[in-house]
């Protein structure tokens, strides 16, 4: 961002559109006093604040929803700072403060596996900081050079006298010396690291175990009131009546608010109360022009989009149309990837405080930021007038990085002006008006020569576009970079292929139904797997090849993609025959700037029940910060991914959404969760993401596991609909 951009006279236009961005540039701006900092526990900078029991507070910017950045980043703080670990604690900044203080606390955005990748380096940075200016003050306090001190576990000692003294003793007098310049700061070789790569306990683990950590549907004030709302059962409707007068005299109804073209909400002294009101209200929707589509016209749309002549390249190498039209041995096959939900346990909420002064939002948001830019825009108030505070999260997934329910509690809260407004979405609400896993289809096309060998890759994607839903203005050309997730050329640090074809074309035919998409946990990545993972094992059994030797021949180029595949393969026992009855299948991908691979060990009964028995699972993000916390998200995105791949779909008729609850959009239960076993493999020299790239071999890696027990090959999901019985 440029200076004006971060003045505290910001308009709220540009305000809006900066922060919606979400990025900008980092001021590094360790010096700004805080607006706490005259209590008795001084900031040394933005990230560090000690009390005078040696204490240390971490400011966190980034959310916390269960996937451990919270602690992840205090780590990374507290090993530059040198501090006790066991007397950390964190606390979240809001927006608001970071937005005065010239954004010294960087991105707020914790979508896209990004919170620790992104923010490696400055967090660092401001915990060597703070270690260098408690350093500075005591040895100033001794007259000695701050070169002879030295700090480790919050005590600082002179070398020469072996004087000590602690962080909490000199803590005042740090926060008055001027910070060091950033080219100053040196940070630690990996080699030497003591937090990070450790295994450590998390910090929110008592408060979740016990029952005290409050989420957004737990927050209260006084005087509060609740709010449940209905929108328009489909995407493009509005609202043209309705009757509040059949629910005002209700017990409890405070009032009936009609919340932008397409909603309308309840008011109450509790949300049971509200709920049942507006349940009950009678409203007249105008349906709009999209109350006829279906599934089944979604994906006949799509299925043109499989041979439609305009198409937006994404890779391309040498003439892939040509060898394939010359091919005398050619391999086709057609996937498909449904609509999901997001379906955190939590639903959507928020609480809103309005008045002409000031606006105040309490929200379990993913990015705090993009929620203050929405409140700016939904209060009518400027930026300064504004805030945004951090609850922890019941689940995100993406969801929560999406602000539509902030809208309407602000929106809410500005009828009834000074009184704290929680507005909570049914199950019902949250389940039908998502933004949701886009819905594709593919087409894939290979050439094998006479040895087997792939000759040329054409796979044609048809349609949604994610960008075309939450950022339109990022897509050039009708380009959706986002589409082409895991399908990159070699070398792209986001997602690369990780095959080297001698001739490939990926190519995207952007098809978007009405219902909206949404960054969905894994993104594209997740169908993009299952649909080159799943059409090399294809080609592997076609050329009569092991699959894993079919694969390593594709990676000779790609060290790291190879890595992992033969880190699981080991792990498997892939070169000694499974127990009996026991089939594998393998998978692997690039995503979010981490390499992961996995192998799944599955039966099917002679009656088609399947049983996923264990998945070896492999991930090198480069740098690893918490080796348990890895191997617990690697756990849960399989209970995500594979929910999805047994289970997960969003249909839609007349126009509207018909799953409603989990009935119909159930979750794998405890007892259908396979064993994983996870590799960490730390090659260092980056940082990629861990939360979302391990989604997309678990389907994968299953339905390859399924065609060696059964012959029978999966194109389409949720597997509820097909037979895997014997015939």
């Amino acid at each position: 961002m440029s200076k004006s951009n971060m003045n505290p006279a910001i308009t709220r236009r540009n305000f809006i559109a900066s922060a919606s961005a979400a990025a900008g540039s980092l001021v590094l701006s360790f010096h700004v006093p805080f607006a706490q900092a005259q209590e008795a526990k001084p900031e040394i900078n933005a990230w560090v604040v000690v009390k005078p029991d040696d204490s240390v507070v971490i400011r966190i910017a980034r959310a916390e929803m269960g996937q451990g950045t919270l602690t992840g980043l205090a780590q990374m703080v507290a090993e530059e700072l040198e501090c006790n670990w066991a007397k950390v604690s964190t606390e979240h900044p809001t927006p608001g403060q970071s937005l005065a203080r010239k954004r010294v606390w960087g991105n707020f955005n914790a979508t896209g596996s990004r919170g620790i990748r992104e923010s490696n380096d400055y967090v660092r940075k401001g915990g060597a900081a703070a270690r260098m200016m408690l350093v500075q003050a005591a040895a100033e306090a001794w007259g000695v050079p701050a070169a002879e001190c030295v700090a480790a576990n919050s005590i600082i000692t002179h070398k020469a006298s072996g004087r000590k003294t602690s962080y909490g003793k000199v803590a005042e007098a740090a926060a008055r010396i001027t910070p060091p310049e950033a080219a100053s700061i040196v940070l630690k070789d990996p080699k030497n690291w003591r937090l990070i790569g450790k295994r450590m306990a998390r910090l929110d683990t008592a408060g979740k175990t016990t029952g005290a950590q409050n989420y957004g549907v737990d927050f209260k004030l006084p005087g509060l009131l609740n709010a449940a709302i209905r929108d328009c059962p489909v995407f493009g409707g509005t609202v043209k009546s309705f009757n509040a007068a059949a629910v005002e005299g209700r017990p409890g109804v405070r009032q009936v608010v009609q919340v932008g073209t397409s909603a309308v909400a309840v008011v109450a002294d509790t949300w049971w109360r509200a709920k049942a009101a507006v349940e009950a209200l009678p409203i007249d929707w105008d349906l709009g022009p999209n109350s006829q589509v279906s599934s089944n016209s979604i994906r006949e749309i799509l299925k043109a989009g499989l041979d439609a002549k305009e198409a937006v390249v994404g890779s391309s190498k040498g003439d892939a149309p040509a060898v394939l039209a010359s091919a005398s041995r050619k391999i086709e096959a057609v996937y498909s990837y449904p609509l999901l939900s997001h379906a955190p346990l939590e639903p959507m909420n928020a609480t809103a405080r309005w008045t002409p002064e000031r606006c105040e939002v309490w929200a379990p948001t993913q990015n705090a930021e993009a929620t203050l830019a929405a409140t700016v825009e939904a209060s009518g108030l400027a930026a300064t007038k504004c805030d945004v505070y951090q609850l922890y999260l019941g689940g995100g997934f993406g969801r929560r990085a999406r602000n539509d329910f902030v809208t309407q509690a602000v929106l809410i809260a500005k009828a009834l002006p000074g009184i704290p407004i929680k507005l909570i979405w049914s199950r019902e609400e949250d389940m039908t008006h998502g933004f949701f896993h886009p819905v594709t289809q593919c087409k894939l096309s290979a050439a094998l020569d006479e040895k087997g060998n792939v000759s040329a890759m054409h796979m044609r994607i048809s349609g949604q576009s994610i960008l075309a839903t939450v950022a339109p203005h990022v897509i050039k050309n009708g380009k959706d970079p986002v589409v082409f997730q895991g399908l990159e050329p070699s070398g792209n640090r986001e997602g690369a292929l990780g095959y080297d074809f001698p001739n490939l074309l990926i190519d995207h035919a952007m098809r978007n139904p009405h219902v909206p998409a949404g960054f969905w946990r894994g993104v594209n990545l997740n169908q993009n797997a299952i649909y080159m993972e799943c059409f090399i094992d294809e080609l592997a059994h076609a050329a009569g090849q092991d699959p894993l030797a079919f694969r390593r021949k594709l990676m000779a180029n790609s060290p790291q993609h190879l890595a992992v595949l033969n880190a699981v393969a080991k792990n498997a026992g892939w070169d000694k025959p499974a127990p009996k009855g026991v089939f594998r299948g393998l998978a692997q991908t690039m995503g979010f700037g981490s390499y992961v691979a996995a192998c799944a060990e599955v039966s099917v009964s002679n009656d088609g029940w399947l049983k996923i028995h264990r998945i070896v699972a492999a991930t090198d993000p480069g740098h690893a910060v918490n080796i348990q916390q890895i191997e617990a998200q690697v756990e849960g995105s399989f209970v995500y991914g594979l929910s999805a791949a047994l289970y997960g779909e969003i249909t839609v008729s007349n126009g509207a959404v018909m799953q409603k609850n989990f009935d119909t959009y159930p979750v794998m239960r405890l007892h259908e969760m396979p064993k994983v076993e996870t590799t960490v493999l730390s090659s260092g020299g980056f940082w990629g993401g861990v939360g979302e790239p391990t989604i997309a071999v678990a389907a994968p890696a299953v339905l390859n596991a399924i065609f060696a027990a059964t012959g029978k090959r999966i194109r389409d999901l949720p597997l509820k609909h097909h037979s895997l019985k014997r015939t």
